[in-house]
């Protein structure tokens, strides 16, 4: 007899059941899958609007689904891959930032007779262990003394007139997420606060130990017990005109506990000249004259040269904790080395480079805006469908490889780390989160239960969206244990009935 097929789509919940033995077997559902996402989102977050999801099976069985992707979403830090993408394939994945120490002087004897010029590359993490390692070369010399300034020069980017403001609801200024880039950057322009206490007291100190820094500590010690959060002290800087900052910190601490916090309290040019100088007093080097910001002249010649990790090393930083600050220098990074002549600042170059990328791999970005490349802005928008066609050509790059090993791992690492466990999904996506007052987000690849990987974004914009966590994890749940595929009964004769997912 001629065989039948009937296709059917059977969302989440779908059963094949064997009725009493006779090989028939009959499949029940709840409806498609979008539709079962939607009145979850419906309930949970009472928005039938609230929610954007595109789902696309890149490598198996399963069937496209969509909810309200097109409609352009605040992405919150999501943003960051388009961004660590973007880098990848425009930059290489071995691009790498060099910072230069020159002079315009001579050394004689243990004195460097003329300007200590430190040339920035716009490095997204030059750390205090990097710097020290440098400048301890000008130790290894033989110099203890150098008789001129310490110039910094910023000029590898250009920035007009600063960056878009973005207005946090949050009440500390000084939190690290909301370092802006610069050419200045160094060790994320962060110090790191700690108090501890012993049988001598409470004592307070900072990394790195600046002398434009004072700590007034305030802190108590109490006897031995279990140690207390860390939101249970203040920190609260005191701006002097002399541009310095005293730090007082309060509150009361067991004996044998440590606090610690992370402040951004300085200036990027201030807190590198800072930082520079403390290195060097470390090592016993002075510098008699003062910080200037400067260009390097072009006779002056290479004393000591740092060099990045690589870019994949970077990306990988970038995605797994969400840094905006590396984020935000990639983007002008993208800028500076695609400058157009006349073009002022390297942030609207970058998203001018990004955009005509997006648009060369045929991504539609009407009604996209990147604004800082981090997500970290009230402006940034992309609609679901964007974001996961995006991700499907990611899929395909040469250097796919490199950004999925740059996301965080469901329930393993990064900001995935403490969500979706127990449920038996650890390990089963790479997916990056993001989060801002009234988003919440997800955006990467996942494996459903028949080892099909899915590019997946999903994105809620509410007031509140505090319940939005729960309904994206509850998306990539349901992608993984109950996909949404296609399921063809094929009759090849009167007796015989085979089943195939499509």
């Amino acid at each position: 007899m001629a065989s039948v097929a009937v296709l059917s789509l059977v969302g989440a919940g779908a059963q094949a059941d064997d009725h009493q033995g006779t090989g028939e077997k009959s499949f029940t559902g709840n409806g498609l899958w979008s539709h079962e996402m939607r009145d979850y989102a419906l309930d949970a977050l009472d928005s039938k609007n609230a929610l954007s999801v595109a789902a696309i099976p890149l490598n198996g069985p399963g069937i496209e689904q969509f909810i309200n992707a097109d409609q352009a979403m605040s992405p919150g830090s999501i943003m960051k891959l388009i961004t660590t993408y973007a880098a990848l394939e425009i930059l290489g994945p071995t691009y790498r930032w060099d910072t230069d120490f020159l002079t315009d002087g001579e050394m004689v004897g243990d004195t460097l007779k003329g300007n200590l010029y430190v040339r920035l590359g716009g490095d997204p993490k030059l750390t205090i262990e990097r710097l020290w390692g440098t400048l301890r070369d000008l130790r290894n010399m033989g110099i203890a003394r150098v008789d001129g300034n310490l110039v910094l020069d910023g000029t590898v980017f250009r920035v007009d007139g600063g960056f878009p403001q973005f207005n946090d609801n949050g009440d500390n200024p000084y939190a690290p997420f909301l370092v802006e880039p610069s050419a200045y950057l160094t060790n994320l322009n962060l110090l790191h606060f700690e108090v501890r206490a012993d049988e001598r007291g409470t004592q307070a100190w900072s990394t790195p130990q600046l002398q434009d820094v004072v700590i007034d500590n305030r802190v108590t010690s109490t006897a031995a017990g279990p140690c207390p959060s860390r939101h249970n002290f203040d920190w609260q800087p005191i701006f002097h005109e002399d541009q310095r900052v005293t730090v007082r910190v309060s509150g009361q601490i067991p004996k044998g506990c440590r606090t610690t916090t992370y402040l951004s309290l300085l200036p990027h040019e201030q807190y590198t000249a800072a930082l520079v100088r403390s290195l060097l007093r470390d090592m016993g080097i002075t510098i008699a004259g003062n910080n200037l910001i400067a260009g390097t002249p072009e006779d002056a010649h290479l004393l000591m040269q740092t060099t990045s990790p690589d870019l994949v090393t970077m990306v990988r930083d970038i995605n797994k904790w969400s840094s905006n600050v590396m984020a935000r220098q990639l983007l002008l990074t993208i800028g500076s080395e695609n400058r157009l002549e006349g073009e002022k600042d390297d942030r609207v170059a970058g998203i001018r480079v990004i955009y005509n990328w997006l648009e060369s791999k045929d991504i539609n970005t009407a009604g996209m805006v990147i604004d800082n490349g981090a997500g970290l802005t009230r402006h940034g928008r992309i609609s679901a469908r964007q974001g996961a066609e995006i991700l499907q050509r990611a899929w395909n790059s040469p250097y796919a490889a490199d950004l999925m090993t740059s996301m965080p791992i469901i329930a393993m690492d990064g900001t995935m780390a403490r969500r979706l466990r127990d449920t038996g999904m650890a390990g089963e996506g790479r997916i990056k989160t993001g989060y801002l007052e009234n988003v919440r987000s997800i955006a990467g690849f996942t494996r459903d239960a028949n080892n099909t990987t899915w590019a997946v974004v999903g994105m809620v914009n509410n007031d509140p969206a505090w319940n939005g966590q729960a309904v994206l994890d509850r998306v990539l749940y349901s992608l993984h244990f109950r996909p949404p595929t296609g399921t063809a009964i094929s009759q090849a004769n009167a007796g015989t009935q085979a089943t195939t997912i499509q």
